[in-house]
C-alpha cells in the first residue's frame, strides 16, 4: 500500500537527516489524515490507494499552480522550494500513462461505448476515470478525449 511507502520513507528521511523530504512527507500525512477525516462521513472507498493518489495527485497541482504564481511574481526561491515538494510527493505516485497510453486507452473506451461525438465526452471522460485515474492526469487527459471526439 502507498500508506506504508510515505511511512517508511518519513523514517528514512528522519534517520538520513533530510528536513526537506521530512517536512514534505508529514504535509503529504496530514493531507491524507484530513481526507479519511472527510471519507469517515461519507462511507469508506473502496479501494484505499485510489484515495491516497487523489490526495496526492491534488497536492501536486496545488503546487505546480504556486509554482507558477511565484514565477509570475519573481519569487524564484519560492517556486523552488514548491518544486522541490512536488518532486518528493511523485515518488509515491504510480507511473503515469505517455500521450501514446492514454490515446489507446481513450480509443478503447470510445469503441467500447459506441462514442461518436461531443455529446458523448461526459460518458467517455467517467469511464476513463473510472479506469486509469490513479495513473492519468484527468486535466490533460480531458483534452485528448475532446480531440478523439471531434476528430
Amino acid at each position: 500500500m502507498i500508506r506504508d511507502t510515505i511511512k517508511a520513507a518519513l523514517v528514512s528521511a528522519m534517520k538520513g537527516g533530510d528536513k526537506q523530504t521530512t517536512a514534505t512527507i508529514r504535509l503529504i500525512q496530514s493531507a491524507i489524515k484530513n481526507r479519511d477525516i472527510e471519507v469517515r462521513t461519507g462511507g469508506a472507498p473502496a479501494d484505499d490507494d485510489a484515495l491516497v493518489v487523489e490526495v496526492l495527485q491534488k497536492m501536486v497541482k496545488q503546487r505546480r499552480e504556486s509554482i507558477a504564481m511565484y514565477e509570475q511574481g519573481n519569487r524564484p526561491e519560492l517556486a523552488a522550494t514548491e518544486a522541490a515538494e512536488v518532486e518528493v510527493i511523485e515518488r509515491f505516485l504510480p507511473a503515469q500513462m505517455d500521450e501514446a497510453e492514454t490515446a489507446a486507452a481513450i480509443e478503447a473506451i470510445k469503441a467500447e461505448l459506441g462514442a461518436t461525438g461531443m455529446k458523448d465526452m461526459g460518458r467517455v471522460m467517467a469511464e476513463l476515470k473510472a479506469r486509469h485515474a490513479a495513473n492519468l492526469d484527468m486535466s490533460k487527459a480531458s483534452g485528448a478525449v475532446k480531440a478523439a471526439l471531434a476528430g
